[in-house]
């Protein structure tokens, strides 16, 4: 009971976050030049907690040819999902919102969704599957620490994607609540699947997650790179790399 309630924390929080961001997208829109600091400094943080922490917890766990097929097919899927549905993530895709797709909303409203709600469903998955894997620790204070930071940009970029469709601001505040949702869904998967399935399978889920956190991580870097100045995204997406890594090295002497 203890760990469900320590789940749903973590879940609530990400989602908070999120709807957080959208609020303030809502009263005080940010700059692309500020929102673009945020972006990469998440982005850093999703790759960091993937080589620092995801990669290291379960290449003991499961067969190292397993591992590079669970990084593998979650870098596949959302690419998939990018290249063929909708990017899968606001945040890192801000750069390509351009005044042609917030016009084109109510056409793509569906297929946003769909990719939004997925990607939001693997990071309540993760936050989950962090905190019930017997790797727990380390891992689950990094992925706890990476998903929050990168939720704040992705409701700030929502919602403000929304305000830009002509959206008014309750009805944007609506939809980011609806979409950042499926973060509790994913939670609540996750605590109903790590009973049913043994652990090397749970630390398998785990590793498709890093491999779509990376997905995440690429694409935001050079979307933001191919628009704005290299210095400003490598310094920012650094210190989130460094950031995570600092703290899994703090958390081995704790």
């Amino acid at each position: 009971m203890q760990d469900v309630w320590a789940v749903a924390f973590r879940v609530f929080s990400a989602f908070a976050l999120a709807l957080a961001g959208g609020v303030i997208s809502s009263i005080t829109p940010l700059s692309h030049e500020r929102l673009c600091r945020l972006i990469s400094l998440a982005a850093g943080t999703l790759l960091g907690v993937t080589i620092f922490s995801i990669i290291p917890e379960v290449y003991e766990a499961i067969p190292h040819l397993q591992l590079l097929l669970a990084l593998a097919s979650g870098y596949f899927l959302f690419w998939l999902i990018s290249r063929y549905v909708f990017h899968v993530c606001p945040a890192c895709a801000a750069s390509h919102f351009d005044e042609a797709t917030t016009h084109r909303f109510s056409e793509i409203a569906a297929a946003m969704v769909i990719a939004l709600g997925l990607h939001s469903t693997m990071d309540g998955l993760a936050l989950a599957l962090g905190k019930e894997s017997e790797l727990a620790g380390g891992l689950d204070f990094s992925l706890l620490l990476a998903i929050c930071i990168h939720k704040v940009p992705e409701g700030l970029a929502l919602c403000a994607l929304l305000l830009a469709a002509g959206f008014n601001r309750f009805k944007a505040l609506a939809w980011v609540a609806a979409v950042e949702a499926t973060t509790l869904l994913g939670g609540a998967i996750g605590l109903w699947l790590s009973p049913q399935v043994s652990d090397i399978w749970l630390d398998t889920v785990i590793a498709h997650v890093g491999g779509g956190f990376i997905f995440l991580a690429i694409h935001a870097v050079f979307g933001e790179l191919m628009k704005h100045g290299r210095k400003s995204v490598l310094v920012h997406f650094t210190v989130g790399v460094l950031l995570i890594a600092a703290l899994n090295l703090a958390l081995r002497f704790v």
